[in-house]
Order: structure tokens, then sequence, then C-alpha cells
């Protein structure tokens, strides 16, 4: 047998940064970005001036969620399913039920969260107060146009917005405990 002394052979390397930098421009091409998500909402614009507006209690439905994700509606222990209804009836009371609002113009949702609520209840409640808000548009809507509030130029949907303001107020977060509950 006959040895030969060659060389062990090598790996050619000059193409391996084009080879890298495809792969980069490749993943980066092909690679999604997550969008944050969060609540749609319109802030009035800071003027500076915090202004404490007197409200009488029968206009205001307090709401506080505690750490548990309980809710807690004017001092009543309740259920998620509930708020929508009760917020439209607080709503939309025009004085009939002196534990609700006068007018829809007045009433006010009070919101409270405790610092340990979750971001899913604390979304649930927004939602469910905004639902009330838009069912009670669309009702409005349809009584006096005969069409559902989206179905409305901007002119007369902001005139139902006037009937219906969403008048939500929200507290900073505190540590309240269980708020009584077990």
């Amino acid at each position: 047998m006959q040895r030969t002394n060659r060389k062990p052979s090598e790996i050619n390397a000059s193409s391996m940064a084009d080879i890298a930098f495809l792969l980069l421009i490749f993943f980066l091409v092909t690679t999604t970005m997550d969008m944050d998500k969060g609540l749609l909402t319109l802030l009035p614009p800071y003027d500076g001036e915090h202004i404490d507006a007197p409200i009488n209690q029968r206009n205001a439905l307090e709401i506080l969620v505690n750490a548990n994700d309980q809710l807690l509606v004017d001092g009543e222990l309740m259920h998620i399913r509930d708020l929508k209804e009760i917020s439209k009836v607080h709503v939309n009371n025009y004085g009939n039920n002196p534990k609700f609002s006068d007018s829809p113009q007045v009433a006010v949702v009070s919101l409270k969260n405790d610092r340990g609520t979750s971001y899913e209840r604390y979304v649930q409640v927004h939602n469910e107060i905004r639902a009330a808000y838009n069912e009670l548009r669309n009702e409005f809507s349809e009584r006096k146009f005969g069409l559902k509030y989206k179905e409305l130029s901007d002119e007369l949907q902001k005139e139902v917005r006037e009937e219906y303001p969403l008048r939500l107020s929200e507290a900073e977060p505190e540590d309240f405990g269980e708020l009584g509950m077990d």
C-alpha cells in the first residue's frame, strides 16, 4: 500500500459572509412584528388645571375592582355579565329611580381598580361600559332617525353623542384589599 501525502481538504469560507448576510435579510423580511394592543381612548387635551366638578352622588355609578378581580358596584358584589345592564339602567334612568342618574348628560361611571387587578379584568370592565353606551346610542338613533348609530352621518352621530356622552371617571389604582368580599 502506498501512502500519498495529501493535504486535508479545506472548506472555502470566502462566501460565508455572503451566506450570513442573505440569511439575515431573509429573517428580517419574513419575521412579523407584533403591534402593541391597548384601549382606543381619545384623551381630552391637558390644560394644566385640575378641576374637581361637584357631582351629585346619585349621578355617579361607582365601580370598584379588587385584586381578586371581583366587582363591587355601588357597594354591592356583582358579576361582570351584569355590568352592562346596570350601566344602561344608570345612564338611561332620567330620574325615575332615586338610586340612579338624573339624565344621560349628567350620568358618570366612576371606575376604580386595585393595583392587583388583572389587565384582562380591567379590559372586560371597560368593554362592558362601552357596550352599554353603544347599545344606548344605537337604541336612541334607531328611535330618532330609524338607523343604527354607525350608519348615521358624522353630524347626526355627534347629536347622539351629545344625548349620551360617555362620562367615564377613572381614579388612580390603589391597594384597597378585599373590599369586605370573601
